[in-house]
């Protein structure tokens, strides 16, 4: 069995972690702009502090360590499921479940409604989907 390329993983991550920050960009800033909204009124929150250079840049962050860590889960499944697409899947759908059951713990204690926690989800199964396959492509062992 090979071991894991992890100069690999870190470059189709970083590469995932691109396609997820463009989705998820497109998705917070036109798809829940209102909710967004909605949700800094009902937290007595400041929206100019919820979408300032500091937190843009925590958000780009994390979309990047996602995606290593989206293309190390892959590749580390690699060797049970095999390479290429199906496993990319997989391995996109088992992050994208561990997060999205947590945040919708959340939603049940009311920190967002379940609208958009379900236009979120929705957002974040095709950003994490589309990051885990361009992340796999790129991954070689």
């Amino acid at each position: 069995m090979a071991s894991i390329n992890t100069g690999k993983v870190v470059v189709g991550g970083l590469a995932g972690g691109l396609v997820a920050n463009v989705i998820d960009f497109v998705t917070n800033t036109y798809v829940l702009a209102g909710d967004w909204e909605a949700f800094a009124r009902a937290h007595n929150l400041d929206p100019a502090a919820m979408s300032s250079a500091s937190v843009a840049t925590t958000w780009v962050i994390v979309d990047f360590l996602l995606g290593i860590i989206l293309v190390f889960a892959y590749a580390a499944m690699r060797p049970r499921f095999g390479p290429g697409p199906k496993t990319a899947i997989y391995s996109g759908l088992l992050i994208y479940i561990a997060i999205t059951l947590v945040v919708f713990g959340f939603a049940n204690m009311g920190l967002m409604s379940m609208t958009s926690f379900v236009t979120g989800s929705i957002g974040a199964i095709v950003s994490t989907l589309a990051a885990s396959l361009v992340g796999a492509a790129i991954y070689k062992e």
